[in-house]
């Protein structure tokens, strides 16, 4: 074995591969396996800090306004290793921040500053993000110095905002609460892609149709944030280039005005770096040698520094101050012709035809000495695409408008994925309700939690009903950035009221019996589903022998529509439930990945999912009554049935067109019908060593135990407030 910053040594004593390697892996030698890695990613095993540690109250000892002090003066200590651009750090951090937030996606709600990600592979060493690993390294001494009170993904977005401010924008707000992971999101899907920045055409079905993007992807390529700054695979052409950038600010929950709002107040700073030969560059961090210490991108053949460094390829500044937060950007889109030309790096660029000399900007050593500014594609496209143009138009016209317009899409990019207002800490946390915060007004606490209980077992609502209807409310839930769940009572609105998984007919059944009960209890109808939910769970019980009460926490609101945006909404429909064992239509994905998939989303663990599907299966919660999986002859009670007949060798399971038949070995009779979905707890060996505990004889009461256990970590997924 060689080091990287060695000669040969002697035989290598490490056993290669099972220790240090991810070759001869399980999913290398059985790829088709069903890989349960996605449910576990973040084990407490990688987490260095006490059990007990609370980061939310950790940050109750930060001194603030030291740090934010502190964030601004180090914005403009230049350090030699890594020079700052005129002496200002401003617009390296704000892109550092830009790119940690930027990776979030609406679809699945993955991605984002949340967890400072960025830290780790694959996103540290994107080629997008070049030169980032210098930016949070110029953060270590504050991090140091701040310790536990401030989380790296805090201190990584507060950067980019406070450089703004440093800069002269007046900000929306900030709040902290980010609390930081300590290993790869390797749950996150960024693409197929094996090689960075490979034609986007390879994401698209059409890559002149930007609709047709790969879901739930939002970027162009495999390695970059947005899109290509260089054009549509490194074409320059703006209008092509202004349809990828409309549909991928979409995917991350932008509209056109944001959009235009945040290319341009994002470029009205800083300048990219393109003077020089990226092939002088070193490996990205995770490819870079030992003494490079975790940094990479590293010039060991030239000058790689100040005005010599290379990062996009693309080389100059947007506007003539861009350590200044002004109306600059507009000023040079619009009041100059633009041609393309090639960067010192060979990247296309597009650069003013005729420009005074003093409205170049200066150079980042030498004030005497101007350069051209440069636009991107993407800048382009705010000029070119008449939608676009208008709006940029009217922020030309109304700096004052197009500052707030920025500060709130600013906001909205690096807090998107925090869930609620109620989750935000700090004194710069804005107290306004927005609409993508999903707001939910506070519900009832004091109402009679029994009499409500007794009213609902009375009703007439079969036990299948009240706790299908509970789990439809709240298995929206994405741990991914805290969207959805039961708290809103948002099921009863546009557009769940008619999703297909939720049963439209059912529904409207099951609601018109429940809201008149709310009302005459004085409880939100948030609070009564989820209770007759419990109410079902609670019969379950009983009817198999035992005596639990399932846990409730009164307190849910009910949203009101001018509260829900409805169209972004839809990303939280289910298109399949493997826990009611429904799926809207045949997908390339397999059922059971889809489970995975929901699993994770919703912050369940493999044993968790396990006993959730075994309960539902054997209370008959199954989607439109199917019979599928209701492995036992007393449907109704919470049995152990679903894994003692799943494991029991007297039966055999034989596909049967779109499903399976457990028939007895001996006489052929069919007996039960299942799914993928159900035989994949028997057929995977972790699922299975999960199915025979609970099937084991001594294991009822656990059983039920923990399935109540799970249903009322969903239900209250989103109870912020119990936290």
């Amino acid at each position: 074995m060689k080091d990287h910053d060695q000669g040969p040594v002697g035989k290598c004593p490490v056993m290669h591969g099972g220790r240090t390697s991810s070759e001869g892996t399980n999913t290398d030698w059985w790829p088709k396996g069903l890989n349960l890695d996605i449910l576990h990613q973040q084990d407490s095993k990688t987490n260095p800090m006490a059990p007990d540690f609370d980061y939310r109250e950790a940050l109750k000892s930060l001194d603030v306004e030291a740090l934010k002090a502190d964030m601004a003066a180090l914005m403009t200590d230049s350090q030699d290793w890594w020079p700052a651009d005129w002496g200002h750090y401003g617009g390296l951090m704000v892109r550092m921040a830009w790119h940690s937030a930027g990776s979030y996606r609406l679809a699945d709600g993955r991605g984002g500053g949340g967890h400072g990600n960025i830290r780790f592979a694959p996103l540290n060493s994107w080629p997008d993000n070049g030169n980032l690993d210098k930016a949070r390294r110029l953060l270590w001494p504050l991090k140091k110095k701040y310790g536990n009170s401030v989380s790296w993904a805090d201190l990584i977005i507060l950067a980019g905002t406070m450089a703004y401010e440093t800069m002269g924008l007046k900000t929306y707000g900030f709040s902290f609460g980010r609390e930081d992971i300590w290993h790869p999101e390797k749950d996150t899907y960024w693409g197929a892609e094996k090689e960075w920045l490979p034609p986007s055409d390879t994401r698209y079905g059409d890559v002149a149709n930007p609709a047709t993007l790969e879901n739930p992807l939002a970027a162009v390529q495999m390695g970059l944030i947005y899109v290509n700054p260089e054009g549509v695979n490194g074409q320059p052409d703006p209008l092509k280039t202004a349809q990828q950038v409309r549909e991928t600010f979409a995917r991350m929950a932008m509209d056109d005005e944001e959009t235009a709002a945040l290319t341009a107040g994002g470029h009205t700073v800083g300048k990219a770096h393109g003077n020089g030969d990226a092939a002088n560059l070193g490996p990205e961090p995770e490819g870079a040698t030992l003494k490079e210490q975790g940094l990479g991108w590293i010039n060991s053949k030239t000058r790689g520094v100040g005005r010599d460094a290379v990062t996009s390829g693309i080389e100059g500044a947007w506007t003539t101050h861009p350590t200044k937060w002004d109306n600059g950007f507009f000023d040079m889109l619009f009041d100059h012709e633009w041609e393309l030309r090639k960067s010192p790096a060979g990247a296309w660029q597009w650069e003013p035809v005729d420009i005074s000399e003093e409205d170049k900007p200066v150079d980042v050593e030498d004030p005497s000495i101007r350069y051209n500014p440069i636009m991107t594609d993407a800048d382009m496209a705010m000029k070119m695409d008449p939608i676009y143009r208008e709006i940029c138009e009217k922020f030309r016209a109304d700096p004052a408008y197009f500052s707030e317009t920025f500060a709130r899409a600013w906001f909205k990019l690096t807090h998107r994925d925090m869930g609620p207002r109620s989750r935000y800490i700090g004194p710069d946390a804005p107290a306004e309700d927005l609409i993508w915060q999903d707001p939910i007004p506070e519900g009832p606490r004091d109402y009679d939690v029994a009499a409500l209980k007794a009213a609902i077992a009375d009703s007439g609502l079969s036990q299948a009903d009240m706790v299908a209807t509970a789990w439809d409310s709240a298995r929206t839930y994405r741990e991914s950035d805290l969207r959805g769940g039961a708290n809103g009572a948002r099921i009863r609105l546009a557009p769940q009221k008619d999703w297909a998984g939720n049963e439209p007919t059912r529904l409207a059944h099951v609601l018109s019996v429940l809201e008149p009960l709310a009302q005459q209890a004085g409880a939100s109808l948030a609070d009564t589903i989820v209770l007759a939910g419990n109410v079902g769970i609670e019969q379950a019980v009983t009817a198999a022998g035992y005596e639990i009460e399932v846990p409730f926490a009164p307190g849910r609101g009910d949203a009101l529509e001018a509260q829900t945006d409805a169209a972004s909404f839809d990303v939280l429909e289910p298109l399949a439930d493997g826990f009611r064992n429904w799926a809207k239509a045949d997908y390339v994905v397999s059922p059971e990945e889809m489970l995975l998939d929901r699993a994770q989303l919703m912050g369940l663990s493999g044993p968790e999912m396990t006993v959730l599907v075994g309960g539902m299966r054997v209370i008959g919660a199954n989607h439109g009554g199917d019979a599928h999986g209701v492995f036992t002859d007393r449907p109704g009670a919470l049995t152990q049935d679903f894994f003692v007949n799943l494991t029991d060798m007297a039966n055999s399971w034989v596909p049967a067109g779109t499903h399976y038949e457990i028939r007895d070995r001996k006489t052929g009779d069919v007996k039960w019908t299942a799914s993928r979905v159900d035989l994949v707890f028997g057929s995977n060996s972790i699922l299975r060593a999960y199915a025979e505990l609970y099937a084991q004889d001594d294991n009822g009461e656990k059983f039920a135990r923990d399935f109540i256990a799970a249903w009322t970590k969903v239900m209250n997924a989103d109870r912020f407030d119990l936290a």
